[in-house]
């Protein structure tokens, strides 16, 4: 079997999506520290950063269909075309030292918009560069996920460098900067698979329709949905939740510092581990290590020892990191080609809806019953979710079998529903 970066395409592929991923990493941190700057006010920033977020999710389900009627190359290309634009106009703002609140706050809305196509275009992507083999696929998704946990790790420190050196309108230049190599990628790759007939004519809302029938006849990959919904909600609750008891009771600033880093690092191993590992019945697996949210959620309840509260969070992330590929690689095997990018939109959907709820009720809940008993009960309720969903028939009867790396033979699914209903057997991760 040829190692993934042995491929050309997939190898500008893998510079594509590193370096918009870095992109999208640079901005949170660079684009807060602008607005506070510029306005001094904590409602300007929600509202910048409501735009971005509210564009994201109501373009998300449109983005499914445009991906899965249009050619996969261009739509990735004037994704990250558009983002060189926006961020290119953030920086004129805010280098000429007289920005507007309005324009920026227009410009991450369309900024955001983009994004919802990126994410959406992803997973077709990646099968239409990589052969039909679950290993080689599985292994490409690792290595993706692994340039996403580097990025993620590397893109707060770059920009506050850069902040720090030359001023934050700088971030945007090399932000836009980034965009622009990530369309140049895009523009190199071959993509060696024809896509699958789209219904391209039909209205609409008869794609989007379609999509959601896609979701909701099959029962492992709805109920998974609900249970990464569920990861996403008390992560951010911990998000919010955490600084407050690290800065009030154990230690300061140095320990939340040493908690997100060690995350970082978790994420990073977890991306690592799975590259290698082959569990029979992956979606099994994802979901059981998901649910080792509920490890530092507790131990920051009882208030556990600065140690076991940093050791706790790396370990949960490692899981989040093992969950990610191996996800993708089994949505990319079972699920039909022409609707890919409308379920990878409708999984998005729901997961990054369910971040802003997290850090909505987290502080109501802080103010009823303060901070240890709103993150127990979260514990409880990603342990009891990500576990529950055991008991779906649809999540312990999907398997993959990989074939052997030296026949260079495809992966086979094995997915007892499939055979028993054509209209059964896939769907789509969260990153």
């Amino acid at each position: 079997m040829t190692h993934p970066l042995g491929l050309r395409d997939f190898r500008l592929l893998f510079v594509s999506r590193t370096m918009s991923t870095l992109s999208d990493a640079l901005v949170p941190t660079a684009l807060s520290l602008a607005v506070v700057e510029a306005t001094g006010s904590a409602a300007a920033l929600a509202v910048v950063l409501g735009c971005a977020l509210g564009a994201r999710l109501l373009v998300l389900p449109m983005a499914g269909v445009v991906a899965d009627r249009c050619n996969t190359r261009w739509v990735a290309f004037g994704a990250d075309l558009t983002r060189v634009v926006t961020q290119a106009l953030v920086a004129v703002q805010l280098v000429g030292g007289s920005p507007s609140i309005t324009l920026i706050a227009v410009a991450q809305a369309v900024a955001g918009a983009a994004s919802a196509v990126s994410l959406s275009n992803l997973a077709p992507l990646v099968t239409r560069v990589i052969a039909d083999s679950g290993a080689e696929r599985h292994r490409a998704n690792s290595l993706m996920s692994v340039a996403k946990s580097m990025s993620q790790l590397a893109g707060p420190a770059l920009a506050g460098t850069l902040i720090w050196a030359v001023g934050t309108g700088w971030v945007f230049v090399l932000d836009s900067a980034a965009f622009a190599v990530s369309a140049a990628m895009m523009l190199l790759v071959r993509l060696s698979r024809k896509p699958a007939p789209a219904g391209a004519r039909r209205p609409i809302l008869v794609g989007l329709a379609e999509g959601w029938s896609e979701v909701r006849t099959r029962d492992w990959y709805w109920t998974s949905l609900i249970a990464h919904a569920t990861w996403n909600f008390v992560a951010n609750v911990l998000l919010t939740l955490g600084p407050l008891i690290a800065v009030t009771q154990l230690g300061g600033q140095g320990t939340w510092i040493a908690v997100t880093q060690a995350g970082g690092i978790g994420l990073l191993a977890g991306s690592l581990l799975a590259g290698r590992a082959r569990p029979r019945r992956p979606v099994l697996a994802g979901n059981l290590v998901l649910a080792s949210y509920a490890v530092p959620l507790a131990f920051f309840a009882i208030g556990a020892p600065v140690p076991v509260l940093v050791a706790g969070y790396g370990i949960a992330m490692a899981g989040l990191g093992f969950l990610n590929p191996t996800w993708q690689t089994v949505v990319q095997t079972v699920i039909p080609q022409h609707v890919l990018a409308r379920v990878s939109s409708y999984d998005w959907l729901v997961s990054l809806a369910a971040q802003p709820l997290g850090v909505i009720l987290a502080p109501i809940a802080l103010h009823a019953w303060g901070a240890r008993l709103p993150l127990a009960a979260s514990a409880v309720l990603v342990a009891a979710v990500c576990t529950g969903t055991a008991l779906v028939p649809g999540v312990r009867s999907l398997r993959l079998e990989h074939a052997p790396d030296r026949s260079g033979a495809d992966a086979r699914s094995l997915d007892t529903q499939d055979r028993q209903d054509p209209l059964t057997g896939c769907g789509r991760v969260r990153a």
